[in-house]
This record gives structure tokens, C-alpha cells and sequence, in this order.
């Protein structure tokens, strides 16, 4: 990712590299590197060196908390056995390989953190490089190095950290297959050869070296031996070496070997100035510590110790706390959106209680003292009032609400008058009172009385009672009506 830095730190019991690297123009660039170490190797070193990694990054790489950590562990920490596996497939081999190395070790893996890396493959099924490592070592690297801010995506083999570096950034010469070789100040590393067109070494091995003076003749005897247990079907023609301590004469150990040697700039494969390499304790640390940084451009499956003990939960935590935040977040934004709505709301209810309080007064007034109704609605009142005090104008109610007399018989005798020539109608009687009005008559006949009650509906009037009989050839009738409402 461009911009983003990433962080390797090389542990060993005693000492650490730290690399931090930064990704710039599609490539990496060495931001900083320092080492440090403590007295001895007894009691609590493996707790006391993360917090002096942690107090040097705060000093000279401020923003280490933000870069992706990976830890390369020194090869006196982790053993490395040559194991059979039956399967090609990766995913079968991880799920096999402790069964394989517990059967090719005969000794119980369980308290053993297991990686492997595939050295060759064919129909009977792969060779493997398979490194182990204490558990309860693993353990109080991990907690030493998370109480520290220092939580690492992966924890490797140096030799393979340093297999990544040198795949990546020694430069070979067409038709060669070189066997590397490097040497610290305590440690021996044997790399090789690299797969033709390919980003990964067939073999890898380490030794301890100690106080050994004659690293000349150390290799000398070694080499033979490593590449006899490398199994390509191209032929090693090339030797190239580096020694910390500088006293390997290439040109002894070429004549012994009967193989071109030649040596390796590290300095100039990284990409860096050898001011820059004397930060750091040992060439070869820096540049464990610097592969150790690229462990994430494998895509692959890792040789990593944390596939198979205390995965890394890194990228989980920062997606889990992202979410608290982003819900607390949330949360904060819902209370005050409503506590907005309800300061809103608040005030438009106090706007209304003071108009209610206005509108009371001119209310009462008008109503002759009644109060404002919450139902129906006070324009509904006043609507209905307003029909009112009309109707009494006109003389279709009293001046008390109720209909008038004159009113009610206005239109009887408007619906008698618009039948009575039809029907033959005679009126024996008409009583009048405040709710209704009583007719008594006779008509021509029953069709005749019929349309006479039909005038009566149209005229706005409801029939309540009648009574009908026919009499000397004339139908009466008895019926007392009221206005339609």
C-alpha cells in the first residue's frame, strides 16, 4: 500500500533489529533502523527487550504504532526438521503437518507452535521444511511485545526472513544458480538456490558459530554438506557470501570448494548507504529484520509460528474498536438529533399554548363565556355558530336555536301548494309546535295521498307518523311531520 510503512524486528535472546521501511514510488525505503540489547541472556531478557524496541521507536520512529509489525525469531529459539508429507496441496499439508512431524520426531508436539514452508513436490507427495518452537516461548514474546503497543502480524524463522531478502533484492546474473551464504556474529545462514523464475529459495538451514575463529574453513566444511541436501535439477555454479566479522577469503574458499565465489553488497541490495547498515549491530540482522519487513508481500501461506498459535487478531480489534467508536458515534448523533426534534416540538407546543391563551379570551366573548373545545376543533364550533346566527336571519331558526314555527309551516304549505290542484287535497287541520308539525286531510284517492307525501319529501320535510283510511269516497290521512336536519 502506497505510503504505509511497515516494521521488521529481528529478536534473538539477547539483542533486536529493528527495519522500519516505507513504501514510496512502488519502492521501499529504509525510514529507520536501530539495535539494541541487554547484559545477559538470564531472568527476564525476553521481557525487558520489547520495551527497549518500544522506547527506541517512540524516539526514532514516532508513528510505530501504525505500521504492520513482523517479527523474524532467531534460529537458537526454533528447530528446523526435514519432514515427508503425503499431500501436495497446502491446505491438506496444514492440517497434517503436526501429525507428520510428531511421527518424524517421535516426541509429542503439543506444547510446539509448528510452520513449515514446501521444499519440492511430486506425485508421492512434498518435502518439507517444518521449524517448532516452544509454545511458552512464543507466549512470552507475544505478551511482551502487546503490553508494549508491539502486536507483530507474523512471527518467522530468520533464515526464511532472510531467504525473502535475498529473493528480493540480490540481483542474479543470467544462467547463474547461486548458493548464498551469510554469517553474523553468532549464527551461520545457507540459502539456496533460487527457483528459476521464481521468488523463493529451495533450501534453507542455519548453524550456530559461536567463538569458531576459522570461519573460512567453517564453510568449507559446511557448504558441501548443505548442497548435498538440495534436491533441483539445476547445478549450483556460483557461491556468494557475506560475513559480518569480514575475515572469509573468498578466494580460499573458492579454491576448496572448486566454485566461483564472489561477495554480496548488502548495503547496495537494500537499496541503502552503508552509514545507514552501522546502526545497526550486524549486517545480517538488518538485513533478517529487513526481510522480515516484507513478509507482507506473500501471498501464500506464510511460514508463519502465529498460524498455529495465537492467530493475529490486529486487523479484528481495530475492526471491532472502529465499530464502538462508530456506534458510540452513532448513538451520540441519535440523542442529539432527538433531543433537537423535542426542543422543536417543545417550543412549537409553547407557541400553541400561548395562541390557545390569546385565542381563549376572544373565544369566550363570542361563545358567551364557553371555553375553548379540544372537540370538535373551535373553527368547527365557530362554523357551526356562524350557520346558526344565518339561519336566524333568515327566519329558518329561532333566535334560541331551534327552527320557528313560521318557518316549519312555510314548508308545508309550499309542498301543499305544488300538489293540492293534482291530488284534490282538503286540510281538515294543521297543528303546529316547536318540534313537529300534525296534518289532518283528505285527498282524491290513495295514489293522490301518495303524491302529496312525495311533495312533502321533496319540500325538506320527514315523515314521522301516519294513519290512512278511505272514507265516502275520499282518502284521509293523519301524519305528522318535522324539517329534515
Amino acid at each position: 500500500m502506497e505510503g504505509h510503512s511497515y516494521l521488521g524486528i529481528y529478536l534473538s535472546k539477547t539483542a533486536a533489529t529493528v527495519v522500519c521501511l516505507s513504501l514510496r514510488g512502488g519502492s521501499y525505503n529504509v525510514q529507520d533502523c536501530f539495535s539494541v540489547s541487554v547484559e545477559t541472556a538470564e531472568g527476564s531478557t525476553l521481557q525487558q527487550l520489547p520495551g527497549l524496541i518500544a522506547q527506541r521507536c517512540a524516539e526514532k520512529i514516532p508513528m510505530y504504532r501504525d505500521c504492520e509489525i513482523a517479527v523474524a525469531l532467531d534460529c537458537t529459539m526454533f528447530m528446523q526438521h526435514n519432514v515427508h508429507s503425503e499431500f501436495v496441496d497446502p491446505k491438506q499439508i496444514a492440517a497434517t503437518v503436526r501429525f507428520d512431524a510428531e511421527e518424524a520426531l517421535a516426541a509429542d508436539v503439543t506444547d510446539v507452535a509448528i510452520a513449515f514452508r514446501v521444499i519440492s513436490s511430486d506425485q508421492t507427495g512434498s518435502e518439507l521444511a517444518v521449524f517448532t518452537a516452544q509454545r511458552k516461548i512464543l507466549s512470552d514474546i507475544l505478551s511482551s511485545l502487546q503490553s508494549n503497543n508491539l502486536d507483530p502480524v507474523t512471527i518467522e524463522p530468520d533464515v526464511n526472513c532472510l531467504s525473502r531478502f535475498i529473493c528480493q533484492y540480490v540481483p542474479l546474473s543470467e544462467g547463474m544458480c547461486p548458493f548464498f551464504t551469510l554469517l553474523s556474529r553468532r549464527n551461520g545462514y545457507f540459502i539456496g538456490p533460487t527457483l528459476l523464475g521464481s521468488q523463493e529459495s529451495v533450501a534453507l538451514r542455519t548453524i550456530l558459530i559461536g567463538s569458531i575463529q576459522n570461519r573460512t574453513e567453517l564453510l568449507a566444511r559446511e557448504i558441501p554438506l548443505t548442497i548435498a541436501l538440495v534436491k533441483t535439477e539445476r547445478s549450483i555454479n556460483s557461491l556468494q557470501v557475506f560475513d559480518s566479522a569480514g575475515s572469509v577469503s573468498q578466494q580460499e574458499l573458492g579454491e576448496k570448494l572448486n566454485i566461483e565465489t564472489s561477495a554480496i553488497d548488502l548495503a547496495k541490495s537494500a537499496l541503502t548507504t552503508p552509514e545507514v547498515l552501522g546502526n545497526c549491530a550486524d549486517p545480517v540482522e538488518f538485513a533478517i529484520a529487513y526481510g522480515a519487513a516484507l513478509a507482507h508481500l506473500e501471498k501464500t501461506l506464510s511460514v508463519n509460528f502465529r498460524n498455529d498459535f495465537m492467530p493475529y487478531q490486529g486487523k479484528k480489534l481495530r475492526l471491532q474498536k472502529a465499530l464502538k467508536v462508530l456506534s458510540t458515534s452513532a448513538v451520540v448523533f441519535m440523542l442529539a438529533l432527538g433531543l433537537f426534534f423535542q426542543s422543536q416540538v417543545l417550543q412549537k407546543n409553547r407557541y400553541k399554548s400561548q395562541l390557545r391563551d390569546k385565542f381563549q379570551e376572544q373565544y369566550s366573548a363570542v361563545m358567551l363565556g364557553e371555553k375553548l373545545p379540544t372537540s370538535p376543533s373551535p373553527a368547527k364550533k365557530l362554523a357551526a355558530e356562524l350557520r346558526r346566527i344565518k339561519d336566524v336571519k333568515s327566519g329558518q331558526l329561532s333566535v334560541t336555536g331551534e327552527e320557528s314555527v313560521s318557518a316549519k309551516l312555510t314548508l308545508v304549505l309550499d309542498a301543499f301548494n305544488k300538489c293540492a290542484e293534482q291530488t284534490g287535497l282538503n286540510i281538515d287541520s294543521i297543528t303546529v309546535t316547536s318540534k313537529s308539525i300534525s296534518v289532518a286531510g283528505d285527498t282524491s284517492s290513495r295514489p293522490n295521498t301518495l303524491k302529496l307525501f312525495e311533495s312533502l319529501k321533496e319540500s325538506k320535510l320527514e315523515i314521522l307518523q301516519q294513519r290512512l283510511d278511505s272514507k265516502g269516497g275520499r282518502d284521509n290521512f293523519r301524519i305528522t311531520v318535522e324539517p329534515k336536519k
